[in-house]
């Protein structure tokens, strides 16, 4: 965000730094939501301490924001968001969590439950920038209901000591999702578990991981796919291993219920060739600057 004053939603440590509404729509910390509309409460499993409500009633032109950041030494967040988007709905949500420093030692723990009313369309774009020492730990559920889209893309260039990403999409009758998920880690641990239940009829999805695993990182994703009505599901995981100590460990799952159902999936882990790094050294490139090249063309693909 270039001016994060901007944004609809900011959050600073454990203190709500700035809140913009957004006409014919609600936007509200997560306690206050609950207390004022009952019908949340069905979506939470006890009252929230902390995170955003939002509500989107009316057509939103221009992309919703919201920022969480942690900027003390071993601040601890306890996260509980829900955004609901109401039928025919269109919308786009940039959504940044970080922290303000390398070394803060920081905890960022964030559940979420997304609500896509029948017909609506989100396109959820999730960035993640973290210190060295810090621990993460979102864990998100998407809940499309009939004809519905999702676009979900996140995104975390700078992972945390610790990340463990956990994803759940229901999907029901004609909706759509695809997942993209970018990790680029460097001497870190990171768990991810992601798992799309196709269970209404004629619903697809799409899930494409690209894992990056640098330095001491150790990397380890299932991913799975399951089918309980004529639906099509595929499913992308590519790693690249760059360091001789990273590990990395990709688990693909297909889960078939129903005979009309169709699932494929590719998986595979590589390395950096010796022959692009020397094409590029040739061009006058470090070493280290043709792997950064070689990565960031991997991570777009």
């Amino acid at each position: 965000m270039k001016n994060v004053k901007n944004v609809h939603f900011w959050q600073v440590d454990n203190k709500i730094k700035n809140i913009i509404q957004v006409p014919g729509n609600v936007i509200l910390p997560s306690a206050q939501a609950w207390r004022k509309f009952n019908w949340v409460k069905k979506y939470f499993d006890k009252e929230p301490k902390e995170g955003y409500f939002i509500w989107i009633k009316k057509q939103v032109d221009s992309p919703l924001a919201t920022c969480i950041n942690i900027a003390s030494p071993k601040a601890s967040q306890n996260l509980t968001n829900l955004m609901v988007v109401e039928k025919g709905i269109k919308v786009k949500s940039n959504v940044i969590c970080s922290a303000i420093g390398n070394n803060l030692c920081g905890s960022h723990r964030a559940r979420g439950k997304l609500i896509l009313k029948s017909g609506s369309s989100l396109e959820y774009n999730h960035f993640h920038q973290w210190g060295q020492n810090d621990f993460v730990s979102p864990d998100y559920e998407f809940i499309l209901e009939k004809n519905s889209r999702l676009i979900y893309n996140y995104k975390n260039s700078f992972p945390p000591k610790n990340l463990l990403l956990k994803t759940i999409i229901q999907s029901g009758e004609g909706s759509s999702s695809n997942l993209n998920l970018v990790i680029n880690s460097l001497n870190s641990k990171v768990g991810i578990l992601e798992n799309v239940n196709l269970s209404g009829l004629n619903s697809q999805a799409v899930m494409k991981l690209r894992l990056v695993g640098r330095e001491n990182s150790q990397t380890e994703a299932v991913s799975v796919i399951s089918a309980k009505s004529p639906s099509r599901g595929h499913l992308d995981c590519q790693g690249l291993v760059v360091s001789p100590k990273a590990k990395m460990s990709l688990t693909p799952r297909l889960i078939c219920q129903n005979k009309d159902a169709q699932l494929t999936h590719e998986a595979s882990i590589g390395k950096i060739s010796e022959e692009e790094l020397t094409y590029l050294r040739m061009r006058g490139l470090t070493e280290k600057e043709a792997i950064n090249l070689i990565v960031a063309g991997f991570l777009k693909t």
